[in-house]
């Protein structure tokens, strides 16, 4: 099975499968000399782990990270990085039923089709618990861009839609974000959703969500013109996590009912230096940074897995019904805030060094005049 790996210089290599005895990565391309520790990688996996509300997936496991390799003295020697995550809490007995049908809206029948073989506990490889290893790997990125470029770089992210249900941006505040348990900026919101998922989780059904992410502090110059932008390795990012179905880059779709007037991001000096009126471009112009807050969103389809029967087929070619069993999201896109956090920090860094690789540091437009 190829295509595990992704980036160029900070390369991360994620394995293992949902039931399986433990999952982890390998990073490979961290410059020497990174402060790193297994509580600043814990304190990330702690947000994304599963059985933190009623309104996630219930499955218990600690996401207890151990450096394997990689890490000296608390910084990193510049060799590959190895991650290991045990898994402590498989019921892979739940799927005993199920192990010759194919559930709707799942990898499974594509898997099959391809390969010949799946892994039916839980999705093997395609489960969303595979995440866990990006969101490791994603805390060593951060730690990379706090070193390299400097403390007031800020990754953060926020539930903004649930269903149908939509936050108002004037209510937006990130401290609400840590204050509920769906990563909501809108505390009116907030409770809305509580009573709005209550609902579909007794129902045994689930709906989609809108994640945004938003990254500060990132100078202008990352990226590439052409084939290595900077937002098409975003999208891309994004497009690999399980359940996502669409992303956008600053204003997105939105920008097509602009006016060339309002599209543009007027631009004027501030101590001297260039100061952006607006940004719908969402930080990127041309496949580089900009220097702009960077602004990303993504769809999460609606959980595939519920407890209405559905019709399917079997691997034999029969028709046939599935009522899926086990531990579930009613709203997977809550889980999903720290996952895109995590892409949007490894890209981030890739970027950083191969832009290091080709012309050195930021001093570039109005520092290098």
């Amino acid at each position: 099975m190829s295509d595990n790996s992704f980036g160029r210089l900070f390369r991360v290599t994620t394995w293992g499968e949902s039931h399986g005895p433990a999952l982890g990565c390998v990073i490979d391309g961290a410059p020497p000399r990174i402060p790193l520790t297994e509580a600043d990688i814990q304190h990330w996996m702690d947000q994304r782990k599963p059985g933190t509300s009623r309104f996630v997936t219930q499955r218990r496991e600690p996401d207890a990270v151990k450096i394997l390799s990689g890490v000296f003295e608390g910084q990193t020697t510049g060799t590959p990085i190895s991650l290991l995550i045990e898994n402590v809490d498989q019921r892979s007995k739940d799927y005993g039923e199920i192990m010759d049908k194919f559930r709707p809206g799942h990898a499974d029948y594509t898997y099959w089709s391809k390969y010949g073989i799946r892994d039916y506990r839980g999705g093997g490889r395609s489960s969303a618990r595979e995440t866990a290893a990006r969101v490791a790997a994603g805390a060593v990125a951060r730690n990379v861009l706090n070193t390299l470029i400097g403390s007031a770089v800020q990754i953060r992210g926020a539930l903004v839609q649930v269903g149908e249900k939509t936050i108002d941006p004037a209510n937006w505040s990130w401290d609400s974000v840590t204050q509920n348990p769906f990563w909501c900026p809108d505390p009116k919101m907030a409770m809305e959703w509580e009573d709005y998922l209550d609902g579909i989780r007794k129902a045994g059904s689930s709906v989609g969500a809108v994640v945004e992410l938003r990254a500060s502090g990132i100078p202008a110059g990352l990226g590439e013109p052409i084939y290595g932008k900077l937002d098409a390795d975003l999208a891309a990012a994004m497009m690999s996590i399980n359940a996502v179905k669409g992303v956008e880059i600053g204003a997105g779709f939105a920008a097509a009912r602009l006016s060339g007037e309002q599209n543009a991001d007027e631009m004027r000096l501030k101590d001297g230096k260039a100061e952006f009126l607006s940004n719908q471009a969402g930080g990127i112009l041309g496949g580089i940074s900009s220097g702009q807050e960077i602004v990303v969103r993504f769809a999460v389809k609606p959980t595939s897995s519920i407890l209405s029967p559905r019709a399917t087929i079997d691997r034999f070619g029969h028709e046939t019904d599935i009522t899926t069993k086990g531990r579930h999201d009613p709203c997977v896109g809550i889980r999903a805030v720290p996952v895109g956090e995590a892409m949007l920090a490894l890209v981030l860094a890739d970027h950083l060094l191969r832009h290091r690789g080709q012309v050195g540091d930021f001093k570039s437009g109005f520092d290098a005049r």
